[in-house]
């Protein structure tokens, strides 16, 4: 693959790419930067694509190892508004209820969420991405839809 061709694939994964990240991360800021950083990665590395036709998950798992590498350094981090201020929720308001069920999932469950039902992966590509196995995705899809039903359930009374 030229770099052409991976500059196009961008762009048109640009959709992807962000619903990817927000799934792990909570700030868009974060979002921008984890992107950014995986574009980069991409770019640089590029030479280690096997395939063509893998491009898109490629550089999806790129994106995916950059949250967790984010994640990873801001739990060091404690931001002294964050130690001030208690946290608003006018961030979850601009989000629809379901939006916020699929946040509330455990990172590991949540992902495969994203990945099956928003972006269309298929459990094989999916497990592929995650480098699990299609029983584990098949898994973590049933926990996810069985914890937002009791979730609803419990709203609902």
């Amino acid at each position: 693959m030229k770099k052409e061709q991976l500059g196009q694939l961008i762009i048109a994964s640009e959709e992807t790419l962000y619903h990817v990240a927000k799934s792990l991360l909570a700030s868009d800021a974060d979002c921008a930067d984890a992107i950014q950083e995986a574009i980069v990665k991409a770019f640089t590395n590029l030479h280690t694509l096997r395939q063509d036709s893998y491009a898109k998950t490629w550089l999806v798992r790129i994106l995916i190892n950059e949250c967790y590498a984010l994640m990873r350094r801001e739990k060091r981090l404690v931001s002294l508004e964050d130690y001030q201020y208690p946290e608003t929720a006018q961030e979850s308001k601009d989000y629809s209820d379901l939006y916020e069920a699929v946040r509330r999932l455990p990172p590991d469950i949540r992902i495969c969420i994203i990945l099956y039902y928003l972006e269309g992966y298929s459990v094989k590509e999916t497990a592929n991405i995650l480098k699990v196995t299609e029983s584990t995705v098949k898994n973590r899809l049933a926990r996810a839809r069985t914890r937002m039903r009791r979730e609803l359930e419990q709203a609902a009374t």
